[in-house]
């Protein structure tokens, strides 16, 4: 038996990773499989982090620009995409490198996901709506009604998840908790390698320097040529992406008034950073949980770690 048809590279946001994947496809015949939630956002390239022409030319990448970001993407959408993908990868004898750092995807994938019914498009544009109508504060005392053990534990903030509760009630008649348990999507278990700091501080700074490289490179453009179009608004997932987020709330509070230099810009400089810093800790604190080999990604020789590690499992017969 040969070495293992998929591998995952995780990680923080700002660690690494995808240059490590990017010098593994020099070394080995490898297919780069996205691991991320806000990659397969079309138009959505500057604050996402996207992977430049040149990269995407040079190894093949996959669940990049796949969405439009109107649309939803769920975990269980990354599982069935994720799985066909490696199958093929391993079909053509490449190895998949699932890389990134949405750890909700990673987990599904090795842990598989309770069976729910899948997100319904025209159930999704109602419930946003009556949220505009009501607000989420309403929307989530309906869901203690129907759900009290899941109204119990979402805050009434967290529409995202508030949405998809009452959209498996709608849809089923049953509570999203009832599905806890039930059957479940294949498990599809494979070795991690996780890219953590020795410091936190190296990864503060680094966060602060692509943020403004961010910032830097038309992030706040990028959003207003998106919120041109008229059709998105800030509750859907894509536009609550960590900078995007950010940027939203800042041209609406700002507006024209939001360029370089003044005050607003570097309120959003530093709301940026603080909530990509939050992001890698939430990141960090999932990857506590899960089985993993770990390279220091703030030391000198990160590169060359991360290379010796892959090839244990590449290039070693299992």
């Amino acid at each position: 038996m040969t070495a293992p048809r998929a591998i995952g590279i995780a990680g923080p946001t700002a660690s690494g990773k995808s240059a490590l994947a990017l010098a593994a496809a020099q070394r080995w015949p490898v297919e780069i499989i996205s691991v991320d939630s806000a990659l397969v956002y079309r138009g959505m390239d500057i604050g996402t982090a996207k992977p430049s022409a040149a990269e995407l030319a040079a190894v093949p990448h996959h669940l990049v620009d796949t969405t439009d970001p109107t649309a939803a993407y769920s975990a269980a959408q990354f599982v069935a995409d994720a799985t066909r993908l490696v199958a093929d990868i391993h079909a053509r004898g490449r190895v998949a490198l699932l890389v990134g750092g949405t750890m909700l995807y990673f987990k599904a994938l090795a842990d598989g996901l309770d069976a729910m019914p899948p997100a319904d498009a025209g159930v999704r544009a109602a419930l946003d709506a009556r949220a505009a109508a009501v607000g989420w504060p309403a929307l989530h005392a309906e869901l203690a009604r129907v759900d009290p053990a899941t109204a119990a534990r979402l805050p009434p903030g967290d529409t995202q998840r508030i949405q998809r509760a009452l959209e498996v009630w709608q849809l089923t008649g049953r509570p999203i908790s009832a599905f806890h348990g039930s059957a479940r999507t294949a498990p599809l278990p494979i070795p991690l390698l996780a890219l953590e700091p020795l410091d936190r501080a190296w990864l503060h700074a680094r966060i602060a320097r692509r943020f403004d490289a961010m910032l830097g490179s038309g992030l706040v453009d990028e959003l207003r040529r998106l919120r041109a179009r008229g059709n998105l608004h800030p509750d859907l997932p894509a536009m609550r992406c960590v900078g995007y987020r950010q940027a939203w709330a800042a041209l609406d509070a700002a507006g024209d008034a939001l360029t370089p230099g003044t005050p607003a810009w570097d309120n959003l400089r530093a709301q940026g950073t603080a909530a990509t810093r939050q992001l890698a800790k939430r990141q960090l604190t999932w990857l506590r949980g899960m089985a993993r080999s770990v390279v220091a990604c703030d030391a000198p020789d990160t590169t060359a770690q991360g290379l010796a590690a892959l090839a244990a499992l590449i290039e070693t017969p299992a």
